[in-house]
């Protein structure tokens, strides 16, 4: 695992760079403690980086969840009670990885995960802009359009021009500065820029300049526009910051409804991350997808029975360690224990940090993900993975992640429609003369009720003193709704005066007495 430490302790620094104001971020929004959201990610690092199988992927607390977390605290009548909920749900997700329930993610389109990708890349920037320019105190962590405080993505960004903070704009635009010159220019001139990541020198001049300028009014940076860690008064004070499950409301049916929700969500969410994480690792592995539902399972376990959040993998975080060069699961697990340490030994120092230089490491995370050259190429490999692609960006854009993704599954699933439509025949007009039209129509290898509108379509052209010759040779299921539409059309041909050649496997037949009767003798298809 520690093979190449090289590669994965400067990409686990900018992961748990990234993790902290997310960590806490999403806490904020879900209405939970903020230590419940670190809890989280130090369970998603060490325990579930641990246990999973994908070398590349990074567990923590998901935004996806958020607004179901903010609901259930209220409805289940407190925080220690939802904690129930999510012990239960990483029990049902364990459930689910021993009944193979991770095949799922295997049927989601390539442009559907593509697009989802991109989707979360704009969505990282357009968050982050507000930040920037040291504009709302709030560490964003809802990736949905509509935020828990009343305003959208395009209203925050609105209401930052009005409210820009000189301080945090410049030491942000000097940190953005730094990390392009870092990856464009230093990183390729010698080892110590691979092994210094830029995303660290930038966090580190953040900190420089908040204390230099601290106390000015002007070119200093509020409190409320850093991050904010939970400071205990010491070790022993620690153990009050954490929360326990009441399981004397277990019996409770709500407790229950909200487990299995929270089960299917965090499984959904875990499962499309891997797809697209396995689909940016430069390695091409594979994750296997049962391993990680119990992993995802274990964690969730863990992390409710000691007040945290539920976790699945996520794929900011994920995508941050895969373009910081990480090669195997040690970044993870090194990025939890970086967040538990800091936690326990420099929560002081992590709360000088300006959330605007986070925003900068987030703004080049977001650039990579959502290139616009990947839109050309999309566009390049035509409609069919064009506007399931746009459709699940802009989904994602304005809604939030989950319907997003079922907006871009359900064009992708019309799509096949129409194509199955398009493909369910092929018909080749022969030859013409003599008055009579020589036709040859084959049908596909399955033709189901789908295909009815089609191939009815195509037999009403076929002109009088016709000769069509039917080719099912290589149709392997043949749905009766076709076999009533062939039935009927036999009727019809005998007044247009088209003659039709049955061809299958059994041999030829030359206008057919009964379809319904000859296809229902067909020998049955052997395994």
């Amino acid at each position: 695992m520690f093979k190449y430490i090289k590669n994965d302790l400067p990409a686990s620094i900018v992961v748990f760079f990234v993790a902290l104001p997310l960590c806490l971020g999403i806490a904020l929004a879900s209405g939970a403690p903020l230590f419940s959201g670190l809890i989280a990610g130090i369970v998603g690092g060490i325990i579930v980086g641990s246990l999973s199988g994908s070398q590349i992927g990074v567990s923590g607390p998901a935004a996806g969840l958020a607004a179901i977390v903010l609901t259930a605290i209220g409805t289940l009548g407190g925080y220690q009670n939802f904690l129930v909920a999510v012990v239960l749900g990483g029990i049902i997700q364990i459930v689910f990885g021993l009944l193979k329930a991770g095949v799922i993610a295997y049927y989601f389109p390539s442009s559907v995960i593509k697009g989802m990708l991109t989707g979360i890349g704009i969505i990282i920037i357009l968050k982050q802009i507000p930040h920037f320019f040291g504009y709302d105190s709030d560490p964003e962590g809802d990736f949905a359009f509509f935020q828990v405080d009343g305003e959208n993505t395009f209203s925050e960004i609105i209401n930052s021009i009005n409210y820009i903070s000189p301080g945090a704009t410049i030491i942000a635009i000097v940190a953005l500065a730094i990390l392009i010159l870092w990856d464009r220019v230093l990183s390729k001139k010698a080892k110590i820029f691979q092994l210094i990541q830029g995303p660290l020198v930038a966090v580190v001049l953040g900190i420089l300049y908040y204390v230099f300028t601290k106390g000015n009014s002007t070119w200093g940076i509020s409190s409320e526009h850093l991050v904010s860690v939970p400071v205990p008064d010491g070790l022993d004070s620690f153990g009050t910051l954490l929360s326990f499950p009441n399981f004397s409301v277990i019996g409770n049916p709500d407790i229950w409804i909200t487990a299995f929700t929270v089960a299917l969500v965090a499984s959904l969410e875990t499962l499309l991350c891997v797809e697209a994480t396995d689909k940016l690792d430069p390695q091409k592995r594979v994750t296997p997808t049962n391993r990680e539902l119990l992993a995802q399972g274990v964690g969730n376990t863990v992390s409710g029975m000691i007040g945290g959040l539920p976790v699945t993998q996520v794929i900011v975080r994920s995508s941050a360690n895969i373009q910081s060069g990480g090669r195997t699961k040690a970044s993870a697990i090194i990025h939890g224990f970086f967040l538990l340490i800091s936690v326990l030994l420099i929560p002081t120092l992590l709360n000088m940090i300006p959330l605007s230089v986070l925003a900068a490491v987030l703004f080049i995370v977001g650039y990579k993900l959502a290139k616009p050259s990947l839109f050309k190429t999309m566009y390049q490999l035509g409609w069919k993975q064009f506007i399931p692609f746009v459709v699940t960006v802009v989904g994602i854009v304005f809604t939030d992640l989950l319907i997003g993704i079922g907006l871009g599954l359900g064009v992708g699933i019309v799509v096949i429609l129409i194509k199955s439509y398009q493909n369910s025949h092929f018909l080749h007009i022969e030859e013409k003369g003599n008055g009579t039209n020589r036709m040859k129509m084959t049908l596909a290898e399955e033709v189901t009720f789908i295909n009815k509108g089609a191939i009815l379509k195509e037999l009403d052209r076929i002109p009088e003193n016709s000769y069509l010759e039917l080719d099912v040779r290589k149709t392997r299921y043949l749905d009766n709704d076709i076999i009533e539409i062939l039935e009927d059309f036999s009727s019809k041909a005998k007044n247009r005066n088209i003659d039709i050649k049955l061809i299958s496997e059994r041999g030829e037949v030359e206008n057919p007495p009964s379809y319904i009767e000859f296809f229902n003798l067909r020998p049955k298809k052997t395994a």
